[in-house]
Formats: structure tokens, C-alpha cells, sequence
């Protein structure tokens, strides 16, 4: 079996290759998740007839996606040889798109990288240029990695906004015609390609191989130039009905007058998040407020990096001001999910999470403030622990997820 029958539409296979498939797709899971195991092991786990999985794995062996590990090390009798799966079978590929820079990474089947590459710069405008400008940094990033492009059989790629992961459309950019945003890409880079919304991906990178641990009901918190939020319900991504689960920021709860970039005014992002931060710090500088900033650039120069850099690297008072006012603003309208959900465990993430207990310490204050205590008392908040590599790890995992995983 070629791995592309993993990916493409099985509509017109036969009932016999759907099965073969669906085995296929079982064993690679057992082995992918638990390591090496025995042919006898392995029927146990999938409960599949010892001569059938001989026979699968046979074929993955000699499609280079299973090797022989060797044989079980017991003593007496006949020693059982044992199975792993080819890390280098196949490769995912995941792209995280920020609004000046994008994010690039590889794995192989182990989930480690062969090549990672952080903050390339780019422009996220939405027009026809931009795009194609980035469908060129991710063919050039491919090229640079010596990875054989035939060999990465999925790209995930994370884009802020309305995403409908199912059919490939994002209805906040790109959206230039009728035809899905992921074909376009695809017809692009020559790689199968998946559209993610970035702060689900951020919240599976997290879930997977982050900061939690055992908890299967999981809020994440994305605060960086806006504000989402993704959900995990017993261990799942949630998505909604039809996709969009987790617009949080587009919530219109204040009464500001400040038009949000979505149309409407007072949406919670207008006052939590990174745009907010810096429209608040440059304002109180005109106002008269005193920066490290205040003598190294021109007010209307001032960027989100600059204030972030401040705060870490000077502790700014007055970038830790604000950000502590967003915090518990935050804080606040997070209880309300809190209530709602019951979650074990919340994180945040962004870029705004890069001040640490600078945005935790009053997060944390008003959820306690304001939730319901029976709710909030066995709740654990953490910070992220993958940072800026949440996404690219994330969009591996969907990526994994949905071409090895699935029914």
C-alpha cells in the first residue's frame, strides 16, 4: 500500500482495500503510541488473528514504514522478534503564520524534528501576494531541509480566525474564491495540505507533549495580538458544529466605542490582548507616563515586541501596569468559562505569556475572585510550557492525528 492511500479520497476502493487500510492504519497507531511490540502483542492490543497481522506487518516492512527491532530478550525457548515503526517513514509538516513571521518545522514518526526554523519574516496581508509569498517560504524551507518533499505526506497550516479545518476554507484570509484555501496551498507546495486554526493547534501541542499532564478537560488560552480560546473535552479538540468553536475574543462586553477588527465595538479583545497592550502603553506615553521606552523611540514607533522586551528584560513599570490591568480583565471573563466548563487545568499562551507572573498572579486572582468556588477550587492555571513552538508541534500531532489515527 502507498502511504498517499492514507490521505486521499477512498471513496472509490474497494471494501477489501477500506479493511486493509483500516488495519494498516490500527497497527501503525499501537506501534506509533507504545513503542516496540511482539506480532502476538499486537494481536492482544488490536484484537486482529495472529496469521492476519503477520501478514500486515509483512507489507509494512517492505514499505519501509515498520523495521524489525530484533527478538525479545527472555530466556528460553523461541525468542518472539519485535516491531517498531520507521522513524524516518514519513515526515509532517506544520506551519504556524503570526502576523509578521512565520513558524516552519519537520518531524519524523518519533515527533522530533529534523528541521525547525522560528520567526521567519513575513507580512500577513491578506491579499493574493501574501499568500503566495508564503507558499514560497514554506517550498524554500522544504528545499533547505533535504527531506525528500515526497516523503512529507501532510502540511498543517495555522492561521489566526475562522478556519474550517473539515473543507479547507479560512473565512478571515485568503479568501479569494470559492475554492478551498488548502487545494490553493497544495497546488502550491505539491504536499497534502491542512488548514488549523492557531490556537487549537497550540492547545493539541500543549495537550501532547506540554505542560499537561493527565488532564483530559483542558481550556487554552491564546493572548497575542487578539485573544482565542481552544478547548479539549475529554481529551478531543473541540471544533463545534462548524468549526469555529472558541472565538472568545470577538465577545462584545464592553461598552468602549473601540471597533474591533471583526466590525463590531467593545469585543473583549479590544481591552485583552496584545493590541490592546500596546494602543494602552502608547497612549499613557502621550499622557505623560514614564518608559525605559520613553527616550529610545518615538511613541508611534513603539512596537508589541518592544513593550514585552521591556517588561523581561527591565521590568517596565509601566508595561507591567497594563499588562496586569489585562490580566485581571482576563481573569474575570475566564471565570465565566470556568463556571461553565468545570475545566481540570487552564493555560496560557501568546505572547502576553511571555511576561509570566506578570499576567498569571492577577489572571489567577480574579478567577478567584469571580468564579464559583466549589468550580475553581481543584482547577489548576499554568503557563505554557512550549512557548512560540506550540503550534508547529500541535500542527505535527493534527497532522499525525489525521492520517494515521483516524477511523
Amino acid at each position: 500500500m502507498d502511504l498517499s492511500l492514507l490521505l486521499d479520497n477512498t471513496e472509490d476502493l474497494s471494501l477489501s482495500a477500506l479493511k486493509m487500510i483500516k488495519l494498516k492504519k490500527s497497527i501503525i497507531k499501537f506501534l506509533a503510541l507504545g513503542g516496540v511490540a511482539t506480532i502476538a502483542e499486537i494481536g492482544r492490543e488490536t484484537d486482529f488473528s495472529i496469521p492476519t497481522v503477520t501478514k500486515i506487518i509483512l507489507e509494512l516492512i517492505e514499505e519501509g514504514i515498520v523495521f524489525e527491532e530484533g527478538k525479545v530478550g527472555t530466556a528460553g525457548g523461541r525468542r518472539p522478534f519485535q516491531y517498531g515503526i520507521n522513524p524516518n517513514a514519513c515526515f509532517f509538516l506544520g506551519v504556524e503564520v503570526k502576523r509578521n513571521s512565520v513558524n516552519i518545522g519537520i518531524q519524523n514518526f518519533n515527533n522530533n524534528f529534523v528541521k525547525l526554523a522560528e520567526n521567519i519574516t513575513y507580512t500577513l496581508d491578506n491579499t493574493r501576494e501574501s499568500l503566495f509569498s508564503l507558499c514560497s517560504i514554506i517550498n524554500q524551507f522544504v528545499a533547505d531541509s533535504e527531506v525528500p518533499r515526497e516523503k512529507i505526506i501532510g502540511a498543517c497550516i495555522n492561521l489566526s480566525g475562522r478556519i474550517n479545518s473539515r473543507k479547507g476554507f479560512s473565512y478571515s484570509y485568503f479568501f479569494f474564491e470559492e475554492r478551498p484555501l488548502s487545494e490553493i496551498i497544495e497546488s502550491q507546495i505539491h504536499i497534502k495540505t491542512f488548514l488549523e486554526n492557531d490556537t487549537r493547534a497550540m492547545a493539541y501541542g500543549e495537550y501532547n507533549c506540554g505542560v499537561v499532564k493527565n488532564e483530559k478537560d483542558v481550556i487554552f488560552v491564546n493572548i497575542g495580538w487578539g485573544v482565542g480560546i481552544s478547548i479539549i473535552c475529554g481529551g478531543k479538540l473541540f471544533y463545534g458544529k462548524s468549526g469555529y468553536s472558541g472565538e472568545f475574543g470577538h465577545s462584545p462586553v464592553f461598552d468602549n466605542e473601540i471597533i474591533c477588527h471583526c466590525g463590531k465595538k467593545g469585543c473583549l479583545e479590544t481591552e485583552i490582548s496584545g493590541l490592546a497592550l500596546e494602543r494602552k502603553f502608547k497612549k499613557a506615553l502621550e499622557n505623560g507616563s514614564i518608559s525605559i521606552l520613553s527616550d529610545k523611540k518615538a511613541i508611534e514607533e513603539v512596537t508589541i515586541e518592544d513593550i514585552l522586551g521591556a517588561i523581561s528584560k527591565n521590568e517596565d513599570m509601566l508595561g507591567i501596569e497594563i499588562v496586569e490591568e489585562i490580566g485581571s480583565k482576563l481573569g474575570r471573563y475566564l471565570s465565566m468559562l470556568i463556571n461553565i466548563f468545570n475545566p481540570e487545568l487552564v493555560i496560557l499562551g501568546g505572547i502576553l505569556a511571555e511576561t509570566n507572573m506578570y499576567l498569571r498572579l492577577p489572571v489567577k486572582t480574579a478567577i478567584h475572585k469571580y468564579s464559583l468556588s466549589l468550580v475553581s477550587l481543584d482547577m489548576e492555571l499554568k503557563m505554557s510550557a512550549l512557548g512560540s513552538k506550540a503550534g508547529v508541534i500541535g500542527a505535527c500531532y493534527i497532522l499525525r492525528d489525521k492520517l494515521f489515527y483516524s477511523a
